[in-house]
């Protein structure tokens, strides 16, 4: 080993791009972060690899949003109450 090293002359370098993927900066909650860390830790594979194979299983099975799933609206509002208090009560 030597004493010394020059480095003067050393550019650095962009990091290993991986084909078909995107590097971003996500903000997630610390449970969900432990939940598959931990998980990862069991299979013996990546936590961000977990997070991308549950993320590409919702893609592939979507889910039809129901009427009671939908956020409620004035427009819906005004709409139901105005049938509310047409309505005959008894």
């Amino acid at each position: 080993m030597r004493d010394e090293y020059d480095f003067s002359k050393v550019q650095r370098g962009p990091a290993v791009a991986s084909p078909g993927k995107t590097r971003i900066t996500i903000m997630l909650d610390d449970d969900v972060i432990e939940h598959f860390r931990a998980q990862a830790e069991t299979d013996g594979t990546g936590y961000q690899t977990l997070i991308n194979a549950v993320l590409r299983k919702a893609l592939a099975s979507p889910k039809r949003v129901r009427a009671e799933d939908k956020p409620l609206t004035v427009a819906v509002l005004r709409k139901v109450l105005r049938e509310e208090l047409a309505a005959p009560h008894g």
